[in-house]
C-alpha cells in the first residue's frame, strides 16, 4: 500500500496535505502535526450491511433511570458531576502533572469497588508505584485490578472478561492502538482510542473514566475532538505548589457547569474542604492595605474569597498591570474607571491584583473589591476586617446591580462580616434576608469609596 503523509490541527482536528502555519479552521498558529497512514486500496470490497428492521427499538420502551447516580465517597466530586457518576458515562479528567488527577481517582476505588469490579489501565506507572500510592491512601480493595497496559486493545480484550463497574485510563495520551502507523499522543491517536473507549461505555454499564494531559497554555492535550466526544470534562486548577485544588466542570451532559469542589493536598490524598470560605479567609490580615473581601457565586454555591491588590511607584515610563485569577483587561478597565472619574493617578505606578487560594473571579460583581483593594493600595488607607464588597462598576463610574444578592448577604453575615457595600440597586432585597450587618448602598463608585478618596 501506498504511506499517505498529512497534516492534522491539534486544537479542530482540521486535516491538510501541506504544513500550514495558521489553521484555516480555528485560526490558531503553529498546531499542525505531520501524521502518516496507508492510503486503502482502490475500490475497496465493502462488506453487506444487513439491516434488521426488528433491531430498532421505539423511544416509549427504551428504560432510563435518569436518577440513577453511583456516588464516589467524596462529596465534592459528587456536586461537581451533579450528584455522581452516570452509569456508561465517559469522563476526562484534566489538569497539571501533580495537581492530584490520578489521586483523586484511586481515592474514588474503595466506593466504585462497592458496585463490583474496577479496572485501573495505567499508561504511565507500573503496578507496584500504584499500590504504593493506594497504600498511602488507605484502597485495600480485592476488586481493584491494575493493569500496566498502553494497548488499547489488549486492554479493552481484559474490560470485556473482567466486566468492571468502572475503568479508569490513565492517560489517554499513552495508549495506542497497533492499526495506526503513528506515535501515541498523536491526534489520530487519541481520537481513535477515545473512540474505542466511548464504544465500550455505551454498550454497557461501566462508567469510564479518562486522565488527560494539558498544554503549556492550560489547555487539555490533543485533539478539541476530544472534549466534544466525551460526556463530563472535570478541570483541575490551582497551583501544585500549594494546598488547595479547585475542581470545575467545564462540559457535564448530566448536571450543571458552574459548580465546582475544593480539595486540599495533604500526606492523605485530596481532602474535601467543606467549608471554602472560612479556608480562603483563614489567613486574612486584620486590617490590610490593599485586600478586599468578596462572595462569589459557584454554581448554586457561594463562596467568600480574598482580593489582594498591590500599586507600587513605577520604575519605568510605562506602568506594568498584572493579574492572578482575574482578567487582566477587566483590571485595565477598572483602573482607566479610577482614573477617569475620580482622579486618582494609577498612571504612576505599578499595580498587581492577586485572587487568594487559586480561585478565579469571572463575574462582573467582583469589580468594586478589586477597585477597592486598588484604591486601598495606592492611598494607604487599611480595610476593616468585617467589611465586604459587592458590585459592577460601569464605565461611567455607576454601580449595576449583581444576582444572587440573598445567598451572598447571608454567606457573608455566616463568616462574621458586619458591613457590606453593594449596588444600591440590591439594597432592597438585601435588607429582606439581613440579620444583624451594616448595609451600605452606592449608586456610584465615588459614593462606595467614599472613606478612601478624601
Amino acid at each position: 500500500m501506498k504511506i499517505k503523509t498529512r497534516f492534522v490541527c491539534s486544537e479542530c482536528g482540521y486535516e491538510t496535505a501541506k504544513w500550514l502555519g495558521k489553521c484555516p479552521d480555528c485560526g490558531n498558529w503553529n498546531t499542525f502535526q505531520e501524521e502518516t497512514d496507508e492510503e486503502p486500496a482502490q475500490n475497496p470490497k465493502k462488506p453487506a450491511i444487513n439491516a434488521d428492521i426488528s433491531d430498532l427499538t421505539a423511544v416509549d420502551f427504551i428504560s432510563a433511570d435518569s436518577d440513577r447516580r453511583i456516588k464516589t465517597g467524596v462529596g465534592e466530586l459528587d456536586i461537581v458531576m451533579g450528584g455522581g457518576i452516570v452509569p456508561s458515562s465517559l469522563t476526562l479528567v484534566g489538569g497539571e502533572p501533580g495537581i492530584g488527577k490520578s489521586t483523586l481517582l484511586l481515592q474514588i476505588c474503595t466506593a466504585l469497588c462497592a458496585h463490583g469490579s474496577v479496572l485501573y489501565v495505567s499508561g504511565e506507572e507500573s503496578p507496584r508505584q500504584i499500590k504504593i500510592r493506594a497504600d498511602r491512601l488507605g484502597v485495600h480493595e480485592k476488586k481493584l485490578y491494575i493493569l500496566a497496559e498502553t494497548d488499547i486493545d489488549r486492554a479493552l480484550a481484559y474490560a470485556e472478561k473482567l466486566k468492571p463497574a468502572a475503568v479508569i485510563v490513565d492517560s489517554v495520551q499513552t495508549m495506542y492502538t497497533s492499526e495506526l502507523r503513528s506515535a501515541s499522543g498523536s491526534v489520530s491517536q487519541v481520537r481513535e482510542v477515545t473512540m474505542r473507549l466511548m464504544r465500550f461505555a455505551k454498550s454497557g454499564e461501566a462508567c469510564v473514566f479518562l486522565v488527560g494531559h494539558v498544554t503549556k497554555d492550560g489547555a487539555i492535550a490533543g485533539p478539541r475532538v476530544l472534549e466534544h466526544m466525551v460526556d463530563c470534562v472535570l478541570y483541575f486548577e490551582g497551583d501544585r505548589r500549594q494546598s488547595h485544588r479547585i475542581l470545575r466542570a467545564v462540559k457535564n451532559r448530566f448536571g450543571s457547569t458552574n459548580e465546582i469542589g475544593v480539595f486540599e493536598m495533604s500526606d492523605a490524598g485530596l481532602c474535601e474542604v467543606e467549608n471554602p470560605s472560612a479556608a480562603l479567609l483563614s489567613e486574612r490580615p486584620q486590617d490590610g492595605q490593599g485586600t478586599a473581601a468578596f462572595c462569589a457565586i459557584e454554581g448554586s454555591r457561594p463562596i467568600l474569597a480574598e482580593v489582594q491588590s498591590l500599586a507600587a511607584k513605577t520604575g519605568f515610563g510605562m506602568p506594568r498591570r498584572m493579574a492572578l485569577g482575574f482578567d487582566l483587561g477587566r483590571l485595565n478597565l477598572l483602573l482607566a474607571v479610577l482614573e477617569k472619574r475620580l482622579g486618582l493617578k494609577f498612571w504612576e505606578h505599578d499595580v498587581y491584583v492577586n485572587i487568594i487560594g487559586g480561585l478565579r473571579l469571572d463575574e462582573p460583581a467582583a469589580d468594586l473589591p478589586v477597585a477597592a483593594a486598588a484604591v486601598s493600595s495606592l492611598k494607604g488607607i487599611d480595610v476593616p476586617r468585617d467589611m465586604l464588597f459587592l458590585g459592577e462598576v460601569g464605565l461611567g463610574g455607576e454601580l449595576r446591580s449583581v444576582s444572587d444578592i440573598a445567598k451572598r448577604v447571608s454567606e457573608s453575615e455566616k463568616l462574621g462580616f458586619k458591613t457590606i457595600v453593594l449596588p444600591s440597586g440590591n439594597l432592597k432585597a438585601a435588607k429582606a434576608v439581613s440579620k444583624s450587618a451594616n448595609l451600605i448602598g452606592a449608586k456610584t463608585l465615588r459614593e462606595a469609596l467614599s472613606e478612601m478618596i478624601r
